[in-house]
């Protein structure tokens, strides 16, 4: 089992920045993937980004890359979700989402919600124009 607790949502005006986070308890953080994903009312859920268990690997939706950044610190087994320049098209609550899955994964999956196994409640972003 893997509790997953999102923080640092709120309100930011256009071009500026937030840092999410989302503290990990249960199983050893450091053994499974995390990803980031977001929904807009009326949407459904969208990828964001992923990192591996080591930090060592990140993956980035288009509509995010060179603007946000995703880490780790598996001693604190919380990851980061670093949003700069934000637009308010980035509007949504976005969720934290662990892969306990154990072994190779295709990358093709790394967006796919159902390839995540415990979800955070989310924490909800608002980017005025």
């Amino acid at each position: 089992q893997v509790q997953l607790v999102e923080s640092g949502g709120g309100l930011v005006q256009a071009g500026g920045s937030l840092r999410l986070s989302c503290a990990a308890s249960g199983r050893t953080f450091s053994s499974y993937a995390m990803g980031w994903f977001r929904q807009a009312p009326g949407k459904e859920r969208e990828f964001v980004g992923r990192i591996s268990w080591s930090a060592g690997i990140t993956y980035y939706a288009d509509s995010v890359k060179g603007r946000f950044t995703i880490s780790r610190d598996n001693a604190k087994s919380t990851v980061y979700l670093q949003m700069n320049s934000l637009k308010p098209e980035d509007t949504a609550v976005y969720y934290c989402a662990a892969d306990t899955t154990i072994g190779y994964i295709s990358s093709s999956r790394y967006a796919v919600p159902d390839e995540y196994d415990y979800w955070g409640q989310g924490t909800q972003v608002t980017v005025s124009s």
